[in-house]
């Protein structure tokens, strides 16, 4: 498993991808309790639509997930791997937008 993910991740030891995969893991949880926070702040509980949830989620959680995932990266001194992260995934989201149904 390492193997493969330092491949595909194009890092050298697997503590570079043990570093990586920390801060996925801190990102997600930051995210949870940020979201948590936001729909506190917000008024959103369970007895808001869910299609409002979700377009809150896309449009607010989803690039603020991307920004925590930089700061993230920043502290554990990965950013540069994560920007070309951010720059390929950024790139396939706009490349969805482009493809003809």
């Amino acid at each position: 498993m390492w193997e493969k993910l330092k491949d595909r991740w194009k890092v050298d030891s697997a503590a570079d991808v043990l570093i990586i995969l920390v801060v996925f893991a801190c990102t997600g949880f930051s995210v949870l309790y940020v979201k948590k926070l936001f729909f506190v702040w917000a008024g959103i509980d369970a007895h808001t639509p869910a299609w409002i949830r979700v377009c809150i989620t896309l449009f607010i959680i989803l690039p603020l997930y991307q920004v925590i995932l930089l700061g993230w990266g920043w502290i554990f001194g990965k950013f540069n791997f994560f920007w070309e992260f951010e720059k390929k995934t950024f790139s396939r989201i706009m490349s969805i937008g482009k493809r003809k149904i």
